[in-house]
């Protein structure tokens, strides 16, 4: 088996609470992280989940180092990242990619998609860049007529896929995906994940999937992390989790997925053949 792409040991990330600043000194701390030690298997996507305030999104922004641990290491390919400054983060920024929950604030209003797609690989050198926008721009999903548009005339789901052409067009190790489907309808959702999954398999990406729709995980993720105020409550493998939640914090979530919504005439049909009534939560 391949080496874990991140190893991250005893983490802790505390924050000024600038709600609690006394009118003369520093605001004192919080603590939001508070020793995680766990690992992101290479080429698979493993899920981050918890309610609101549990760290999750925090924890996303400390693996891409845009902000850094209070202590504990964060192992990247061997290279200790929390540990690192700007100038030593630099070889390993392409590396660590991106995709944003809101596409429309993510993406410059004043440039074309093929620019959006192009400028990161300009910006490190890649040949041939406006091409291979429009390549990565077809991979998604999109017609490559669609670099001559601007952001404001696609609708989301077109949106959130200009945003993963540019994470992937770097060919990154590593996507931090950040709650990249809350903002999307039903349908936009599934297509959205169906083409992440394909991307990672093709790509042998690694990818930190972020979200509070536990539904959404199992569709999309191998592994599981679930963190419940700034701790882990149980990480492994998604089906092991779902099959037998260990923990009060993961139990709650899965709970929380909706069921289907099913009218009066499918009841009066489950009723007329006598199928168990289990069936109408299936």
């Amino acid at each position: 088996m391949a080496e874990p792409l991140f190893r991250v040991s005893n983490l802790h990330l505390s924050l000024p609470d600038f709600s609690r600043k006394p009118l003369f000194g520093a605001a004192p701390r919080i603590n939001i992280l508070k020793g995680l030690s766990f690992e992101l298997p290479t080429g698979e996507i493993t899920g981050i989940v918890g309610e609101s305030g549990s760290g999750k999104t925090t924890l996303g922004r400390v693996l891409v180092r845009l902000l850094s641990a209070s202590s504990g290491q964060v192992l990247f390919n061997g290279n200790d990242i929390a540990r690192l400054d700007e100038e030593q983060l630099k070889p390993l920024r392409r590396d660590l990619q991106m995709i944003f929950q809101d596409p429309m604030s993510s993406l410059n209003p004043r440039h074309t998609v093929g620019r959006i797609v192009a400028t990161p690989m300009k910006r490190y050198g890649l040949p041939n860049a406006e091409a291979r926008a429009l390549e990565m721009l077809e991979r998604v999903g999109l017609p490559a007529a669609f670099a001559k548009r601007y952001p404001h005339e696609l609708s989301g789901g077109q949106r959130q896929r200009v945003g993963i052409a540019r994470a992937v067009a770097l060919e990154p190790a590593f996507i931090l995906a950040d709650e990249i489907v809350s903002g999307l309808d039903v349908s936009s959702q599934a297509q959205v994940l169906a083409l992440l999954k394909d991307l990672a398999a093709d790509m042998h990406l690694t990818i930190a999937f972020i979200s509070h729709d536990l539904s959404v995980i199992r569709s999309v993720c191998s592994q599981l992390i679930v963190l419940d105020q700034g701790l882990i409550a149980e990480a492994g493998s998604c089906q092991a989790i779902f099959d037998a939640p260990q923990s009060d914090a993961t139990r709650a979530l899965i709970d929380a997925i909706p069921l289907p919504e099913i009218d009066d005439d499918w009841f009066k049909r489950d009723a007329a053949s006598g199928l168990p009534s289990d069936r109408r939560h299936v």
